[in-house]
């Protein structure tokens, strides 16, 4: 498996994708915002970007993100 594109370690876990948080001409770039949930896996894909929402404290902080599967908003794992 490959490494998700980016990663962002969160302190909650409701968080909201718009692909362009960091991009220079912002919402423009990137794609409609989505709130995404993290659950007990402790992360969340943003079915959008790919980019990995992974929760301070939670069962995937500190894992190999490599070895995680993809987890997109609403999956049941």
């Amino acid at each position: 498996m490959l490494p998700p594109p980016e990663l962002v370690r969160v302190s909650q876990p409701r968080v909201a994708c718009d692909g362009a948080t960091d991009i220079p001409g912002g919402a423009a770039l990137g794609h409609p915002r989505v709130f995404l949930q993290i659950d007990e896996a402790g992360y969340v894909d943003c079915g959008y970007c790919d980019r990995r929402f992974v929760l301070i404290g939670g069962a995937a902080d500190g894992a190999d993100q490599s070895q995680l599967p993809d987890h997109p908003a609403g999956a049941s794992v």
